[in-house]
């Protein structure tokens, strides 16, 4: 995926933005003589795919533009072909419902590309995120939470992990993977994003999200940062209500915006916007609908020239307050090229056609927002990748769960266990626990050293050892003689943790958030 600088790709952006529909002028840099030398957007496309896709989406009907800039959710494992076509949908996103079995989906997404009788793909997405957000399991390597790699700090093993997931989540036949997230959390205070981010600090957060763009760059697979302009520091999961931001203009800026920036600058093909209220920019108004935050500030001030997505407007940020109608053509106006998951499909579908028909949705822009939706669809299926890459990347799983595993208490070096340990914790955790340690030569069994396995939502405890699989919050009031965190669940991070018990390996990680109550950040960084 080659890349140009902003001021190379400007004649073309402005194409775009102003309809789409006029042919990119040549740039400056040009270095054919004459000969067409096919250069790349700052966000992913060749400008010949660009072409491609201005000419394909020329020939659409008003109705079926309408539907092409919907991504739906359906309901059940049967393939989605009629309900796409019907409405000439721009694809479909897909949740554990959809999803039989990995082989079973393959099937799906391989069987609507092939039915699909348009000249550039389908829309096939899926959260793949890591840890607690991964809609696909087994045979699928399973990664640690995107946490793991701020506890890492190293930007290769997150590179490497990202192009891993991608190859495996394409070879599953998708082409876009809603990730990866890049919201600062702001601590246990954050209730819905908390492992799904790098961490707390701005920087750390920022040079893992570029690091992970280009690894599912690597992998062929189309990525989105999210969820602009930031849900990390907020108190409501938008999931239920409309959170509020409750800092400054110019904190949401210096903080939040920070891996939204470095993401853009790095060429992320597309940004997903958060339902976040933001009053010094539009008070009351969702970010997902408001013009000031997409147009203004994502567009105008930040520079992204990609393709913009909602989060799924069935959300209840959404829902409580508009109808499926009201928002999509409310976020169309605001600017977004690609409204996902609206509660009502249809009605949605016939707001949009209504809205170009009497001139409430300005018909070019539309046009250039579908544009970009289709020259990214024709970039993703023009890149080549090795087939049969599902379950293969599990040295990529552990090398990040190595590196990302934080002793906050306890000894550094040497064996934490006995010869045999006594786990405690659900039993997902205790079970993938067990399968490790079994292969380790470790047994479990009533009598030994306790090891408490947490999850997410488990509350503190007492053991010998203790272990947070997902956030290290609960660490700071748990007892024990020694507090690891592991920030996953899956049979690699097991794997290091086991490692660790036996004093085989050192824990390296560094807390990637503020833990009060522990004794430090990190055995190469005391408190």
């Amino acid at each position: 995926m080659r890349r140009l600088t902003r001021t190379a790709t400007a004649a073309l952006s402005a194409c775009l933005l102003a309809g789409g529909l006029a042919a990119a002028a040549p740039t400056s840099a040009d270095p054919s003589h004459g000969r067409h030398h096919d250069r790349a957007t700052s966000w992913g496309p060749t400008q010949k795919e660009v072409r491609e896709a201005r000419r394909y989406v020329a020939d659409l009907t008003l109705s079926e533009l309408a539907g092409q800039v919907v991504v739906a959710r359906y309901a059940g494992p049967a393939s989605p072909q009629k309900f796409i076509e019907d409405r000439h949908l721009g694809g479909v996103t897909m949740f554990a419902d959809n999803i039989a079995s990995v082989e079973a989906i393959k099937g799906v997404n391989e069987g609507l590309q092939a039915t699909n009788d348009r000249p550039y793909p389908l829309w096939l997405a899926v959260d793949q995120e890591g840890g607690r957000v991964a809609r696909l399991g087994a045979p699928m390597t399973l990664f640690p939470s995107f946490m793991s790699n701020g506890a890492a700090r190293q930007r290769h093993l997150t590179r490497a992990a990202a192009k891993a997931s991608a190859r495996e989540v394409r070879d599953a036949g998708f082409n876009v993977a809603f990730a990866p997230d890049a919201d600062v959390t702001a601590g246990p205070a954050d209730p819905v994003i908390g492992s799904r981010s790098a961490g707390s600090d701005a920087g750390v957060v920022s040079q893992m999200v570029t690091a992970a763009l280009k690894g599912y760059e690597d992998g062929g697979v189309l990525s989105s940062i999210k969820h602009f302009p930031g849900h990390g520091s907020l108190t409501v999961d938008s999931h239920l209500g409309l959170p509020r931001y409750g800092g400054t203009l110019e904190e949401l800026r210096a903080k939040d915006y920070k891996p939204f920036e470095a993401g853009i600058k790095a060429g992320a093909p597309m940004v997903m916007i958060g339902h976040i209220d933001v009053p010094q920019l539009d008070d009351g108004t969702p970010a997902s609908l408001s013009r000031p935050v997409i147009t203004g500030e994502l567009r105008e001030r930040l520079g992204f020239e990609g393709v913009i997505v909602t989060d799924a407007l069935e959300m209840g940020a959404i829902v409580e307050k508009y109808g499926a109608a009201e928002a999509v053509v409310k976020t169309l106006q605001a600017g977004t090229d690609v409204a996902l998951m609206p509660a009502d499909t249809d009605a949605a579908i016939a707001a949009i056609d209504a809205a170009l028909r009497d001139g409430t949705l300005d018909e070019k822009q539309v046009r250039a927002g579908a544009t970009r939706m289709v020259a990214l669809l024709i970039h993703e299926k023009n890149q080549k990748q090795p087939r049969n890459q599902i379950g293969t990347h599990t040295k990529e799983s552990l090398d990040l769960s190595r590196a990302a595993l934080t002793s906050v208490a306890g000894p550094c070096r040497g064996r934490l266990v006995g010869d045999t340990v006594t786990v405690t914790g659900q039993k997902v955790l205790t079970d993938a626990f067990t399968t490790a340690a079994k292969a380790a030569g470790l047994t479990v069994a009533p009598g030994g050293t306790t090891v408490a396995l947490l999850g997410r939502a488990d509350a503190a405890t007492s053991a010998d050892v203790v272990v947070s699989t997902d956030t290290p919050y609960q660490l700071g009031t748990s007892t024990a003689t020694s507090k690891l965190a592991t920030y996953g669940q899956g049979p690699q991070a097991m794997q290091a943790l086991v490692e660790v018990l036996l004093g085989e390996r050192r824990a390296r990680g560094t807390l990637p958030v503020p833990v009060d109550g522990v004794e430090r950040t990190g055995c190469s960084s005391r408190r």
